[in-house]
């Protein structure tokens, strides 16, 4: 936004103090929420809305010390005004907590006293600058400004900020991302309190007489007419997915079947065996299995197992009931113990990756019926293949299938290799019959609810969705646009890269409830597209797993809570260099997360079945065969020819893009960004550091932006699509921005240090304080990235800060510094990190997310850190290891990345088996690491001592007590037994 003379800015609630417990609970608990907005439609990393809401109001919200700081710039405040600010903190920290709460989400009480906050902020802005020369156009205290998110991505941020009273605008350059917020911001608003249209309701009294809040009414069409495609469908495929019978003869082999003979059950899946010819001459004929295993339920009192029964030169399943005898052996199916290799189940012959890659490539990989689950009485039935079930899903032809190429190379591994490249490969013929049957539907139904809409009176006015009409036409537009969802949904639940979940061991969970049931992964398990061996097929027919009722289900319930503002947003197809609709917006966004998501390469499994359904509802936006893939801001080396120029294309990128915001957004509010990625770890001379949070960092800079703040939040969970069983991230850290003056000053180094030093004390009192005060304190887990939000506003507030040889600082030099201001001292980044981790959890284990947000703010990795022998780190835990854990066989020449936590944990167990001696030897080999290593021990000692940890404060005591006598023994001890001790 262009304005000629300065505005008088209010600084806002979030440049100063936040809430952070109350939002990281609530984030988290969202997460675990079924039916939340997340399940209208997949998009990878979506912002939970509860930190998506107070980001928004606490930017737009003044805080209670603007008026002193803009009156007496620099003086420090007399404590009864302090005091009235932390009182005043407190009533906005109110309306936080309870507007943070899931079931206030729709609460208008919550949500009204949030917007007159917001209108009250505004106001005093307006007041403040009502003598600016542009004041008529700039501040207009009866209009709220607009907001926008240039990187609207799965729309949490657009969604809350139409939920608190904006005008609302969204646009990403994805058509998968832009369709997700259409369906969030654009439609509900247009339909909102309107009552369905369908027979059901038209005939029903009480669907008439009762009041039809937001979008509760188009909610209920989309329910009817899903479960009418539903009905159709089954008309014309139902055939492929036939019930089973239970007869006498197969409850005599297995009694647990004898409540059902004569019942014809529901199949909620069948499971199957990719197969590919024996290598091995003997069995070149048969197609032998690979699977990963042949466990059903492992559940106590219900294990089911597949037996693979040899027959001649052929052979069986079986399904049995109970343990198998070699469980070890069931539980790695034909798999061998490394690698993606199997073993031939005929002959025993190992079958080599490269052997499964050549024969998947040369179409010749096939498929075996291993079993099938039906639905039983409350539980889930396994039995053994039938020649009629398997010849059911050959009897199916696809006669379309989607168009286009999997990526070749993807995050997290993808398919290709073994022969599956394009979209229709990974789907079988059954599925896709079934698919492009309920995506013909699509426009079916479409038609079929405009003529329902004309029968309830809606206006005949021939105007379409996308030309803004509101009549029958565009209705018939809306309610298609989530069958469309419903039909991508299905995709997901239903191609052949969905595994089995047996579930687990036991049917109680540890707080006693009763445990998940066994169920379909969905294709996106994680944001890749891995290769499957054994996958399940759901029956699309069936009431559970991937059933087209249960999938509604989860569409219909979150789009009924939709906001029910009447406002109406809109969402468009723009990229983020070049769009204009910031100019004079409130700005919040999400952008890509550097080399971490390929956003346009995964959504395109989603694309292709969207285009073919809704292409006719929106042309323009399902115009090309594929989403949009060169001009995406996210650093894919195989995209740009390699990791350096991929860097180049990211920072040039988002740097035009911030570049965007800091000169079109409303001056008189900061721009909130969010950043998370999984931590990419580089080392060189400088040390250890985070590529992606750098360069990232270096746009936002680059782009004209000072950094204010910096907040760590709890975006993500353990459990999420690339969490599960990996060490992912859980955070999220909300940079807060204004625009750099144009006259602002370059500093040297020195002078830099000097500000740093004056002003972080007092932040970092700010943000340790305990309760009793404005603020929750922030986590020592969480300080380090804290630290970096007034830091990194000393830094970027300058034009430049020059080295002394007057070249610019590095942005990596300026973490540094202020992370060295955070530690105390000099330790490395690995200790820096242990230090930190420590004081949060001692010896526990902590969450890898909360791991990795402290490594990357001290400059290293959890892997790396893991690598130096001091942490343990997988699935999704990590712990550091007692002094005890250290390896005895330790030679201090040969290791290459040796922390000082390291040699002090190895001189500490050294000591407690071999005296001061033995810990004299040790000292002597780390020589160079003495002093800092007697420091590290001291401040452990303080730390414990403190803490209240005795026993671990002794063994940091005995050290630093016995220090001198093991500098005696370093200094006596021979070169010859340091060699003979060390190797």
């Amino acid at each position: 936004m262009t304005v000629s003379v300065p505005i008088k800015r209010p600084k806002k609630l979030i440049e100063v103090a936040l809430p952070l417990d109350a939002i990281n609970e609530a984030a988290a608990r969202e997460k675990s929420i079924r039916f939340g907005i997340r399940e209208l439609h997949l998009w990878w990393a979506r912002r939970p809305l509860a930190a998506a809401r107070t980001v928004i109001f606490t930017q737009m919200v003044n805080d209670p010390s603007w008026k002193w700081e803009l009156e007496h710039p620099g003086d420090v405040p007399p404590t009864n005004i302090k005091a009235s600010w932390v009182a005043s903190r407190n009533r906005l920290f109110g309306i936080i907590k309870d507007l943070v709460k899931w079931e206030n989400t729709n609460n208008e009480v919550v949500l009204e006293k949030a917007r007159a906050e917001i209108r009250k902020s505004w106001r005093e802005t307006c007041e403040l600058n009502k003598d600016h020369p542009q004041a008529d156009k700039l501040f207009d205290p009866e209009k709220l400004p607009p907001f926008h998110d240039p990187f609207a991505g799965g729309g949490a941020l657009p969604l809350e900020a139409q939920r608190l009273g904006l005008e609302v605008y969204a646009s990403d350059l994805n058509p998968v991302a832009v369709l997700i917020n259409k369906a969030m911001i654009e439609i509900p608003p247009m339909f909102s309190g309107r009552p369905p249209v369908s027979p059901e309701a038209r005939n029903s009294r009480d669907a008439w007489s009762r009041q039809w809040k937001g979008s509760q009414g188009l909610a209920d069409d989309v329910r009817y007419y899903g479960n009418w495609m539903r009905d159709e469908a089954h008309k014309r495929v139902g055939h492929l997915y036939p019930q089973v019978e239970i007869t006498a003869s197969m409850a005599e082999k297995r009694p647990d079947l004898k409540q059902y003979v004569g019942q014809r059950l529901t199949v909620v899946a069948w499971l199957w065996a990719r197969t590919v010819k024996s290598p091995n001459p003997a069995f070149a004929d048969v197609d032998v299995p690979l699977v990963s295993s042949f466990i059903l339920s492992p559940m106590a009192g219900k294990e089911t197992y597949v037996e693979p029964v040899i027959e001649g030169r052929g052979y069986q399943f079986r399904v049995k009931v109970g343990k198998p005898e070699d469980e070890a052996a069931a539980r790695s199916g034909t798999k061998l113990a490394r690698g993606s290799n199997f073993r031939c189940l005929m002959s025993g012959s190992p079958i080599s990756g490269d052997y499964i890659k050549a024969k998947g490539k040369a179409h010749s990989m096939g498929a075996r019926l291993m079993a099938i689950v039906a639905e039983g009485a409350r539980e889930r039935i396994y039995l053994t293949p039938t020649p009629e079930h398997e010849a059911a899903a050959w009897e199916a032809k696809a006669t379309w299938r989607p168009e286009g190429n999997i990526a070749t190379r993807m995050t997290g591994g993808n398919c290709t290799p073994y022969g599956l490249t394009s979209w229709g490969d990974v789907f079988t013929d059954r599925q896709l019959v079934a698919l492009a049957t309920f995506s013909d539907l699509v426009a079916e139904a479409r038609e079929q609810v405009r003529r329902d809409a004309l029968a309830a009176n809606l206006p005949d006015d021939n105007r379409p969705l996308r030309e803004g009409g509101s009549g029958a036409a565009a209705y018939g537009d809306a309610v298609a646009v989530y069958l469309g969802f419903l039909v991508s949904k299905l995709a997901d639940k239903g191609s052949s890269l969905c595994t089995w979940d047996a579930g687990p061991a036991s049917n109680r969970t540890e707080s006693g409830r009763s445990a998940r049931v066994a169920t379909v992964r969905v294709t996106f398990g994680r944001q890749a597209l891995p290769m499957t061996w054994d996958y399940a097929e759901v029956n699309f027919f069936s009431e559970s797993v991937g059933g087209l009722e249960t999938v509604l289900k989860t569409l219909s319930l979150p789009l009924a809570n939709l906001s029910p503002s009447e406002r109406i947003g809109r969402a468009q197809q723009q990229d983020a260099q070049s769009q204009e609709l910031s100019s004079g917006a409130v700005v919040s966004t999400d952008p890509p997360y550097y080399d971490n998501i390929a956003y346009a390469d995964l959504s395109d499994f989603f694309y292709v079945w969207l285009r073919r359904s809704l292409r006719p509802v929106f042309p323009d936006l399902f115009a090309t065969l594929a989403t949009p893939k060169a001009e995406e801001l996210v650093a894919t080396p195989y995209r740009h020819g390699g990791r350096e120029e991929a860097e180049r294309f990211f920072l040039d990128g988002m740097t035009q893009a911030m570049h965007r915001l800091a000169e079109q957004a409303n001056l008189a509010f900061p721009v909130t960004i969010y950043y998370a990625f999984k931590q990419s770890e580089t080392r060189g001379a400088e040390g250890t550091a985070s590529t992606g949070w750098e360069v990232f960092l270096d746009a936002v800079i680059r782009a004209g932006f000072g950094i204010s703040g910096t907040w760590p939040m709890r975006t993500e969970m353990s459990s999420r699509m690339i969490g599960s069983g990996t060490n992912a991230l859980a955070s999220s850290i909300i940079l807060v921005c204004r625009p750099r003056p144009a006259t602002a000053e370059t500093i040297s180094r020195r002078a830099f240090l000097r500000e740093l030093n004056q002003v972080l004390p007092e932040a970092l009192d700010g943000m340790t304080r305990g309760s009793g005060d404005d603020r929750s304190p922030v986590a020592p887990v969480d300080l380090s990235q804290s630290i970096i939000g007034p830091g990194m506003a000393v830094f970027s507030k300058y034009a430049a800060v020059l080295e002394a040889d007057g070249t610019p600082m590095a942005v990596r030099t300026a973490l540094q510094l202020i992370n060295r201001f955070l530690a105390e001292d000099d330790f490395d980044h690995d200790t820096q990190f242990c230090l930190h981790w420590f004081e949060q959890y001692g010896w526990k284990d902590g969450r890898f997310g909360e791991a990795d947000t402290l490594a990357r703010a001290k400059g290293t990795s959890v892997d790396g850190v893991r690598q130096s022998g001091v942490l343990f780190a997988a699935g999704g835990v990590v712990r550091l290891f007692k002094w005890s854990e250290y390896t005895a066989d330790w030679k201090p020449a040969e290791d290459d990345r040796l922390p000082v936590w390291e040699a002090l944990h190895q001189l500490i167990r050294v000591f407690k088996t071999e005296g001061e001696g033995g810990a004299g030897k040790v000292l002597a080999s780390v020589a160079a690491k003495a002093e800092p290593c007697r420091q590290l021990a001291y401040r452990l000692y303080t730390l414990c001592e403190r803490a209240g940890w005795a026993e671990d404060a002794r063994a940091y005591n005995e050290i630093v007590t016995s220090w001198s006598a093991i500098e005696a023994a370093a200094a006596a001890a021979p070169i010859a037994q340091q060699a003979e001790l060390f190797g």
